[in-house]
């Protein structure tokens, strides 16, 4: 169950020491993920950044180490569309252990026509959802090592008026890319919760913790040539939205949080603080249908189904 301990203040810019701990954040080459990662290394984690492209996976561990003097930073080919690589990934991070996954990676498509991975599964429901749900299996041992591992899933806000279809996970019926999307976050959020859930049942020490970035405006976020780069008319253009939404840099801080505060509990939600959508990282109320255990009982069942992944949690 959620902690209902006090939740004391959280410094953003003076986070704690994170020195010895091992973390792995898939996306972590560009995007919030690049933030994650950048942040985590100031802290002095090991942080291993997952990507599918690795060329831009060096360009950002370059660009965390000119800005944070002694980074412990590196990068593994990470695709999460294609289940078999997963197991060769894991092996390749060559830990003892791992002390945090941050599930941030994803893909938004904007339009039709509906596409699919080399496994027959819709692009964005395999690479959101099936592909960090088999990630975490094989990241199981390494978790087990940690005396406290975190697995912190990403979600999004737009997953907040969805609901899913258990009888068309891979939107093969009316597909419609932003619902897709939505429901592939939905989705990665429900499997955060149950895996807490069956983390408690085993008496495990690790808690797996779901958060979501609020709105994040890439005119709101700080340039990280050649990472990122805002001209000054960008800055300007993304001004009158910094009254809802904010940049990357900010909407990192709630799965920052989720993997360092040690009053962070498994099965909680954290979220912007100002309307969920900007602002600095708190625990939010679950939305209804996050609670719906049959729902997340029933998806789980559902991606070992599809990723054929042992369905013991392992950790």
């Amino acid at each position: 169950m959620p902690s209902t301990a006090p939740i004391k203040p959280w410094d953003v810019h003076r986070l704690p020491l994170a020195t010895g701990t091992n973390i792995l954040v898939t996306g972590g080459n560009a995007g919030i993920g690049y933030f994650v990662a950048e942040q985590l290394a100031g802290a002095g984690a090991t942080v291993v950044l997952g990507s599918r492209d690795t060329a831009k996976a060096e360009t950002a561990a370059v660009s965390i180490r000119s800005r944070v003097p002694g980074a412990q930073v590196r990068w593994v080919r990470l695709d999460l569309a294609d289940l078999f690589s997963l197991k060769a990934s894991a092996e390749a991070l060559h830990l003892d252990r791992l002390d945090a996954v941050v599930l941030n990676a994803g893909v938004m498509l904007d339009h039709p026509p509906r596409r699919e991975t080399h496994d027959s599964h819709e692009l964005m429901f395999a690479t959101n959802h099936l592909g960090h749900f088999a990630l975490t299996r094989q990241l199981a041992p390494l978790l087990a090592a940690a005396p406290a591992a975190r697995i912190v899933t990403t979600g999004s806000f737009a997953a907040k008026s969805e609901r899913l279809d258990l009888d068309d996970l891979q939107s093969t019926r009316d597909y419609q890319p932003k619902r897709t999307y939505a429901r592939s976050k939905l989705a990665q959020m429900l499997f955060g919760l149950e895996l807490d859930r069956r983390l408690r049942a085993a008496g495990s020490t690790a808690l797996s913790v779901v958060t979501h970035p609020g709105g994040a405006l890439d005119s709101l976020t700080p340039s990280r040539p050649p990472v990122h780069v805002r001209t000054t008319g960008d800055r300007l253009r993304g001004l009158p939205a910094g009254l809802l939404v904010q940049g990357k840099e900010a909407a990192a801080w709630p799965a920052v949080r989720a993997v360092l505060d040690p009053a962070v509990a498994g099965g909680q939600l954290w979220a912007p603080r100002v309307f969920g959508l900007r602002g600095l990282p708190r625990p939010a109320p679950l939305w209804d249908h996050l609670t719906d255990t049959a729902v997340a009982a029933r998806l789980w069942d559902a991606s070992c189904e599809l990723t054929g992944v042992d369905p013991s949690v392992g950790l």
